[in-house]
């Protein structure tokens, strides 16, 4: 880590500093802001005290950022298109980065200080559109150019629906808790609130099989936030490593000779498959009517142009550090151009499972060598998260737990609620998907309280409605104009 200050000047080397610094206290703010949602059902059931469960909260945080991978990190820096990363002045990197995450944790505090269950996610995504909305204006060039549009309409629809799914599971577990635990005597305290149980039993926890239901189910949640939003603080420090110090991030200066050989040796095997595979290619494409023949050729020379450009950098080279700067840019375009084609292979053309098999794979291989991240950084973004789930959690389990349903939370809404959210999260992030801790937890809360037909509080409700659809608008016009101040006065 301490090599990034080693051949800055000390302005530079301060900045870095400060860019840093912003990442980790947002990771730490989506700590206690986000993760009071893990461990919110779990401390109001009373399944365990708070302050142990903070902790447990925040050690499966920790790991699910160490073992979540970097599908979503990357997900996150490819919402920037890869032009306006790099093709950019130092100042103007510092200016975008640090309106990006200024913009997101002026929101994320904001939300926070008014108990609201406020998606971290949702102010970064919008921050990240508003930089590049507002580059697009202040330099003539188109504003589809300066999105990737088609990264942020996976994430936007990841972001809207993700909350629908959690509302209609969660409602259908309840449901199959109610159907099936009807007259279940070992059971029958699952569908009581804590306050009944003690009322009738005079015991504060709930007994012993429900109580590890909801642990296990709050560690599963824990260890799934970590993964997903975890991996979106890995993300914004390799989009501000890559933006203020491309020489040393722009390829993995570490990877060493076998990974270079496997990227190498895809790129070979890629221009033998669409050689092989011209024909049926060019037909299968030619059978979209809308698919224009001039593009078709277009598109496969572009493909064949990428990778002979590619197989030209890499041509004798066994160590990325015996690359220029000029050289490492290239052959991070070139191979995210490739991942582009393959991408589109895949949607245009009618491939057969093996091919489509083939594709996959060898995207990931090509990408091996550019998407990664140093383990330093993995670390300090956990050692944030976690930290910050220690803190500042109650005021988030409050509305979580009592201000959602007209009556209180029951262990079964809750344990519903938690299996819920970790399947959710766990499959987004296995898949590369960001997606929201805050409105997936919070729409299966409320999709218990309407099964069991208890009601909601419409106040409240609407309170997170409000946050939820302000969320994005609001980090679209801070960062932008936050961003234009910044290019202004530099």
């Amino acid at each position: 880590m301490l090599y990034l200050f080693s051949y800055s000047d000390l302005n530079h080397s301060l900045f870095i500093f400060l860019a840093l610094f912003f990442v980790l206290f947002y990771e730490a703010i989506n700590g206690f802001h986000d993760t009071a949602n893990a461990v919110s059902t779990l401390i109001y059931t009373r399944a365990m005290s708070a302050h142990i469960a903070v902790i447990m909260s925040g050690i499966f945080n920790f790991l699910g950022v160490l073992l979540g991978g970097l599908t979503v990190a990357y997900a996150i820096v490819h919402l920037l298109p890869n032009d306006l990363l790099l093709n950019t002045s130092s100042k103007n990197a510092l200016a975008m980065v640090f309106s990006m995450l200024l913009a997101a944790i002026l929101w994320n505090l904001s939300t926070w200080y008014f108990c609201l269950p406020a998606s971290s996610s949702h102010s970064l995504i919008g921050a990240i559109i508003g930089i590049g909305l507002t580059n697009a204006i202040v330099t003539g060039s188109s504003l589809v150019d300066a999105l990737n549009i088609p990264k942020m309409t996976n994430v936007f629809l990841s972001l809207i629906f993700s909350p629908i799914v959690g509302l209609i599971v969660a409602g259908s577990l309840i449901f199959l808790l109610r159907f099936y635990l009807k007259n279940n005597k070992i059971f029958d305290r699952i569908h009581m609130t804590p306050l009944e149980r003690e009322k009738i039993d005079g015991k504060k926890n709930p007994p012993f099989l429900i109580r590890m239901a909801l642990i296990l189910s709050s560690i599963g949640v824990s260890y799934a936030h970590g993964a997903n939003d975890g991996q979106k603080g890995i993300g914004l420090i390799m989009l501000v490593l890559i933006g203020i110090v491309p020489a040393s991030f722009l390829v993995n200066l570490n990877a060493n000779k076998h990974e270079i050989m496997c990227t190498k040796n895809r790129i070979n095997d890629l221009e033998k498959y669409y050689l092989k595979n011209n024909i049926n290619f060019l037909k299968n494409i030619h059978n979209k009517k809308t698919v224009h023949p001039l593009e078709i050729n277009n598109s496969f020379n572009e493909i064949m142009k990428n990778i002979k450009k590619t197989k030209l950098l890499l041509k004798n080279t066994y160590n990325y550090n015996t690359l220029n700067i000029k050289k490492r840019f290239q052959l991070r375009h070139f191979l995210l151009c490739i991942s582009d084609n393959i991408d589109q292979t895949i949607n245009d053309s009618d491939i057969n499972s093996q091919d489509k098999y083939f594709l996959v794979k060898s995207k990931k291989d090509i990408l091996r060598t550019i998407e990664y991240a140093p383990m330093w950084i993995i670390l300090i973004v956990a050692l944030s998260l976690s930290i910050g789930t220690m803190i500042g959690w109650k005021r988030i389990v409050i509305t979580i737990g009592e201000k959602i349903g007209k009556k209180r939370m029951t262990y079964a809404q809750a344990m519903s609620a938690q299996i819920t959210a970790s399947l959710s999260i766990g499959i987004a992030s296995y898949t590369g998907i960001p997606v929201s801790t805050t409105h997936i937890l919070s729409s299966s809360v409320a999709g218990t309280m309407l099964i069991d037909g208890d009601g909601i509080q419409m106040n409240t409700i609407k309170n997170i409605a409000l946050a939820w659809i302000l969320t994005l608008p609001v980090s679209i016009l801070l960062s932008s104009f936050l961003y234009w101040i910044a290019l202004f006065l530099i």
